[in-house]
């Protein structure tokens, strides 16, 4: 008995050996893993790793999918663990937390063997700083980039006889037409519900307020025109065109647009194609608009719309990290970031691709003017993030939903201030 025992413990440790290896590596290959969060991603992301590994045969990637709350925890444990995958996206809300505690490679060299100025001739600045520590260095390749626009029901509008939204509507021009679209059908107008990049940031920003400073340290909450947007989009609920938060509790405004109970809402360029795949009697019947401009700034022209976009990612210490650099390198080219944009996963960072996103939409004849995303990239205001910041984040939109509740604005629009300038002031 102990003599098979042993035989099968030997065993073990044999197939324990191969399996850190990395599976298939009697194959000759590397075998690298590329790990996601959206699912409706994967197809695009695995036509650029195919195009890839069709140069570089030696090379294998694997794409794996899983939920967005359930990446971070695996991420988390796997970067303690020093087993993280050897490819990643980031996400501009955490990357600062990986990069400052030194888990991401820092990618800032990446290009200089083919051009040194690579970022900065191909990128925007927000792409960028979406992909900046907070010493500044690289710790990513730009992915993507997004912005919001207003979605719009054609017909509830046909039926109040209000012109479609274009670039002249305001603030104005939106309630007004949220109003007679309920008189005239009972549906719900414009839908404002609790959200940051999708909701109330965004007039915040048109108004001339800020959430944070230019020098991107200290939160605005505070500030008269801050103040003064926030107290407009809250007050928009108390419009009977307008579904509380207790209805958004059970029930998104995509949802309910697509279920045709409201007219318009706030969508992320994101998710768009996916909403034409998925809502296919729907077809036809909406299009997308830019956001309403504030009709009475403090500062600016009244336009903005606030832009997020991820990055790819690795670990510092990974085992096939020049490797790695190479397939990352080929992402953030211009042949990568075309395959992304034409397999319609997203719109490509690389300026001057913006276009190739298009090529997705063209099996629904252009049903809705997907230019306007690219229009807004004009008015994009970079996705608010700082060092300090995941530490008041959740404090700050526990506060806001007590705002929607009913609690005193300015009391806690103070509460929020505080909060977050306590982190600043401890760091």
């Amino acid at each position: 008995m102990k003599r098979i025992s042993r035989v099968i413990a030997a065993a073990l440790t044999l197939a324990l050996l191969l399996a850190l290896a990395g599976c298939g590596a009697s194959d000759g290959k590397t075998h690298l893993t590329f790990q996601i969060w959206d699912v409706n991603q994967r197809d695009g992301m695995q036509a650029m790793c195919d195009a890839y590994t069709a140069q570089h045969p030696e090379v294998e990637i694997e794409v794996q999918v899983t939920s967005w709350s359930e990446y971070w925890t695996k991420l988390e444990a796997a970067g303690e663990s020093n087993t993280m995958p050897d490819i990643f996206w980031m996400h501009t809300d955490q990357i600062l937390y990986y990069a400052d505690f030194g888990i991401l490679a820092d990618l800032t060299d990446l290009y200089d063997g083919v051009e040194p100025d690579y970022y900065t001739t191909h990128f925007s600045d927000v792409s960028i700083g979406n992909a900046s520590g907070s010493d500044g260095r690289l710790y990513g390749v730009p992915k993507d980039k997004d912005n919001v626009v207003l979605v719009y029901n054609k017909e509830m509008f046909d039926a109040a006889k209000v012109p479609y939204p274009d670039e002249s509507w305001t603030w104005d021009d939106l309630t007004a037409a949220s109003q007679a679209i309920y008189d005239a059908t009972g549906k719900y107008g414009y839908m404002a519900y609790s959200d940051e990049q999708l909701g109330y940031w965004n007039f915040v920003y048109q108004k001339g307020g800020y959430i944070l400073d230019e020098n991107n340290v200290y939160a605005g909450y505070t500030q008269p025109a801050t103040m003064e947007a926030i107290r407009f989009y809250v007050d928009l609920q108390k419009n009977d065109w307008c579904p509380t938060q207790t209805y958004f509790a059970e029930t998104s405004p995509g949802t309910a647009f697509f279920s045709e109970v409201g007219a318009m809402f706030f969508e992320g360029s994101w998710n768009l194609l996916s909403e034409l795949q998925n809502y296919p009697d729907m077809i036809g019947k909406w299009d997308i608009a830019p956001l309403p401009a504030c009709p009475d700034p403090v500062s600016g022209d009244g336009r903005a719309t606030i832009s997020n976009g991820l990055c790819y990612a690795t670990a510092a210490a990974g085992k096939n990290l020049e490797i790695v650099k190479d397939v990352l390198r080929f992402f953030g080219s211009e042949e990568g970031q075309r395959i992304q944009g034409e397999s319609g996963a997203a719109i490509p960072a690389y300026l001057g691709l913006e276009d190739s996103w298009t090529v997705s939409f063209r099996e629904f004849d252009y049903l809705i003017d997907v230019g306007v995303c690219y229009d807004q990239f004009e008015t994009c205001v970079k996705y608010i993030n700082n060092a300090s910041r995941r530490k008041w984040k959740s404090t700050v939109a526990d506060q806001m939903v007590k705002v929607y509740n009913g609690a005193d604005l300015d009391e806690s629009l103070a509460y929020m201030q505080q909060i977050a300038d306590s982190y600043v002031t401890a760091e």
